[in-house]
């Protein structure tokens, strides 16, 4: 059985190759885009983790990926301090903008206060000062290096806005770019407002009952423990399981489709051959298990060819970009299963039509 598999795909080597790439179409669908999403969202929530705030107090939504609203206002910030176990508060506007010099993608800003800011999470300028002027932005080390930037430089913000690079900080917390809350709230006109409040907490108190005092005290917001942002970086992404979910479904349907339309084609042009099997005692379980063979290697080789190309890709787009990727073993794991499972399944008809076809009206014919 598997000499003839192999020797009917090597008959038609053109549309066994299309077959293969149509099933690795499906499978770097998944991993790839999977893995960038993983990778971007789990970026983010390392460099939060930065912060040694412990507690992010902020509204439902303000810290989804896709935020770009200051919904909180800075009164809080008194309400805070008052709460028992409360150290200190700072509050942090954010915005999302794409990426500039035509990069694929999405950019960071933080509006903070900086001495305080700095003060709170241990971050320090490694060179330059903080920014003062409202078109003033500092940098982290990685931006610096990957625009190639230099003190003095502008940058655009804001889609349009220059910026005058006049710091760099390290090490990287929350965004890459940095400039003052009060040029952030200028600019997006929403005066005494912020994304969200870091709290740091005194030293010895319990940070589940200072979590706990804060919603008590000030029931309808959220507040994010920074020890679970790794942990749920994924859930505060708005409907990223669903965008996941579309993918693999995408996927499966890609690959079922090229495996139909080839294996259908392919039991239509080899009428004649099937005839004589059939002629010489094949059964119809026979005919099946040879076309859902010939499937199952397409899925294997489509496969094989997918992650190699997924792989390859996440290096080059991580080089020219600057886009990070994280692969998961169950969503490779998910590519494999829903790409031989399409090949075969997508073979099912043209392996039916194939097992029904009457030798004697065949031979006929031919």
């Amino acid at each position: 059985m598997l000499e003839l598999v192999l020797a009917n795909l090597k008959v038609r080597p053109f549309r066994t190759l299309i077959s293969v790439i149509g099933v690795a179409l499906g499978v770097v669908l998944v991993v790839l885009f999977t893995g960038l999403a993983r990778g971007m969202t789990n970026e983010m929530a390392k460099r939060a983790a930065n912060w040694k705030a412990e507690i992010v107090f902020t509204r439902s939504g303000g810290m989804d990926l896709t935020s770009s609203t200051l919904s909180v206002s800075t009164a809080y910030l008194e309400k805070l301090d008052q709460i028992e176990g409360v150290q200190a508060t700072v509050p942090v506007g954010r915005y999302i903008t794409p990426t500039t010099k035509g990069r694929f993608g999405f950019q960071q800003l933080d509006g903070v206060d900086w001495p305080p800011f700095a003060a709170m999470n241990g971050i320090q300028l490694v060179e330059g000062r903080a920014p003062q002027a409202i078109d003033e932005a500092i940098i982290d080390q990685r931006q610096m290096l990957d625009d190639k930037l230099k003190l003095g430089d502008q940058i655009d913000l804001f889609g349009h806005k220059k910026y005058k690079v006049v710091g760099v900080f390290a090490p990287p917390s929350g965004a890459r770019i940095k400039i003052s809350l009060a040029a952030m709230q200028e600019v997006l006109e929403q005066p005494g407002k912020c994304t969200y409040i870091l709290v740091k907490i005194r030293d010895g108190a319990d940070v589940n009952a200072v979590a706990a005092r804060i919603n008590e005290a000030l029931p309808g917001n959220k507040v994010n423990l920074t020890r679970d942002l790794i942990i749920d970086a994924q859930e505060r992404v708005p409907a990223l399981n669903t965008f996941l979910k579309i993918l693999v479904g995408l996927g499966a349907f890609v690959s079922t489709i090229f495996v139909l339309l080839s294996m259908y084609t392919t039991v239509t042009e080899r009428r004649k051959e099937i005839g004589i099997l059939k002629s010489l005692g094949a059964s119809k379980i026979f005919i099946i298990q040879a076309i859902e063979g010939e499937a199952f290697m397409i899925g294997i080789l489509g496969v094989l060819l997918g992650l190699f190309v997924a792989f390859t890709a996440s290096i080059g787009i991580n080089r020219i970009f600057d886009l990070a990727f994280e692969f998961s073993t169950g969503w490779v794991g998910t590519a494999v299963v829903i790409a031989v499972a399409g090949s075969l399944f997508g073979a099912l008809y043209p392996a039916w039509r194939a097992s029904a076809i009457d030798p004697v009206e065949v031979m006929a014919n031919e």
